[in-house]
């Protein structure tokens, strides 16, 4: 078996071809899929690294090169400008950057007409980069490393509270966990951790979260269905959702938009409940399947618009309903990098037209006394406070029930916590819990 090191030009060629495929519009999520597997975590980390720093990358490379290399040619130098503006983050020596970044250019067909550039911008960065750095840093973009109309929607919608939004958004984040109550708790957990001298912190009420991300299958328990994986945030839905509902009587629980499953396992292991878990994607619904199946938990799954009930639902009513609804996700940045990057201001108002369709059709579904759980995995407002006041204006029985609402990321950095009612470290979420009146108790207009 090879077993020698992966050079450092061919993770910084991967790494640049997924960057090149984010600024064409395609997720990070397939490009990664097409790196190598020996290229794969590398390449990641890499890029990673850089999306969170392409703000600055692209103002650097705007002052080296008023004109733009091919793609390929600019995304390989913007890469190795990411990840080296920053002396004291950089994964790598400064010098070893631009070395490999000029030698990846080299070998590499598409890009080696640009090599000769690409050495000369990346040396001139390296002889001026104090003074480049510090007139890069005039440009908002460059500064927070997010799109001009995100920064400009984050100060009006949280005016206190933006930059620490952005320093969060831009954090690694912590690998979390969350424990299956039905085959151990935290306590447990974080004593049988300790035991493999692994340290592991308590967040939230029912998470961990590990000193160091791992693969999933080395994750202690995972393969046996004693944890999985979930940001403390999204660990809120399923007790927010069953708090106070009948005790003692099974259930009928519907979780909209499920996919990957994790809300919907997170139910099933904090009550005897009959779940239906849809999603609008038959393939996602395998993924719900995988998920239940290695927890050992059963749910009816079914693969259909949720908007659309006429196609599926069978007319008996809800004892909950669990909508975590399609949103821009500028709550999980810090965990999905490349969504800044991807995301446009007009996809708001066609995310928020979706979220009030799924909720007017999903309402008349639930029973007088049940409860709606509506969230998003996002700080704007108008996926979250902003809808819920007009869909109560317009829902005589609908009534807001105590939630969290915006709870903002959080990095765990000293002097970066947000005052939210704070589970810890965590993403960005909105959470609304609403209660359906019955006829005898909705508010009566004055006559």
């Amino acid at each position: 078996m090879n077993t020698a090191p992966v050079p450092l030009w061919r993770q910084l060629q991967a790494a640049a071809s997924v960057l090149a495929a984010v600024r064409a519009g395609e997720s990070a999520t397939p490009a990664l899929a097409r790196v190598d597997g020996a290229l794969r975590p590398g390449a990641q980390a890499l890029v990673f690294q850089t999306l969170r720093n392409l703000g600055r990358a692209d103002a650097l490379r705007r002052l080296l090169a008023k004109r733009a290399p091919p793609p390929l040619a600019d995304a390989l130098l913007c890469t190795a400008l990411a990840l080296a503006w920053d002396e004291a983050a950089a994964p790598y020596e400064v010098f070893t950057l631009v070395d490999q970044a000029v030698e990846a250019a080299k070998r590499d067909p598409a890009t080696r007409g640009q090599a000769s550039f690409i050495n000369a911008c990346l040396r001139r960065f390296m002889r001026e980069r104090e003074a480049l750095v510090a007139e890069s840093g005039k440009d908002p973009v460059a500064q927070w490393n997010h799109p001009r109309w995100w920064i400009d929607r984050l100060r009006k919608d949280h005016p206190q509270q933006w930059q620490a939004i952005l320093r969060a958004s831009n954090a690694q984040p912590p690998m979390t966990l969350r424990v299956n109550q039905r085959k151990s708790s935290p306590e447990r957990y974080l004593l049988a951790y300790a035991a493999m001298n692994s340290i592991a912190t308590r967040v939230g009420e029912f998470g961990v979260a590990l000193d160091r991300a791992r693969p999933v299958h080395e994750v202690a328990g995972f393969d046996e269905g004693v944890v999985s994986v979930q940001d403390a945030a999204a660990q809120i839905a399923a007790p927010l959702l069953l708090r106070e509902l009948r005790a003692g009587v099974p259930l009928r629980i519907l979780d909209a938009c499920a996919a990957p499953g994790g809300k919907t396992a997170h139910l099933l292991e904090l009550a005897d409940a009959h779940v239906i878990a849809l999603d609008v994607d038959p393939a996602r619904c395998e993924r719900i399947q995988d998920t239940l199946g290695r927890l050992g938990l059963r749910a009816e799954i079914v693969a259909a618009d949720a908007g659309e009930p006429a196609a599926w639902w069978d007319g008996v009513p809800f004892d909950a309903i669990l909508l975590d609804a399609p949103c821009t996700a500028s709550g999980i940045v810090r965990r999905h990098p490349d969504v800044r990057w991807l995301r446009r201001e007009s996809d708001i108002a066609q995310l928020a037209r979706q979220q009030a369709r799924l909720l007017a059709a999903l309402w008349p579904l639930l029973r007088p006394g049940g409860r709606l759980v509506y969230c998003t995995c996002s700080v704007f407002r108008a996926e979250g406070e902003q809808q819920m006041q007009t869909f109560v204006a317009h829902n005589k029985d609908a009534a807001l029930r105590p939630a969290p609402g915006h709870l903002l990321p959080q990095s765990g950095a000293k002097g970066d916590a947000v005052p939210d009612n704070a589970e810890g470290e965590h993403d960005g979420f909105f959470y609304a819990l609403l209660e359906k009146l019955s006829p005898s108790s909705q508010p009566v207009a004055p006559a």
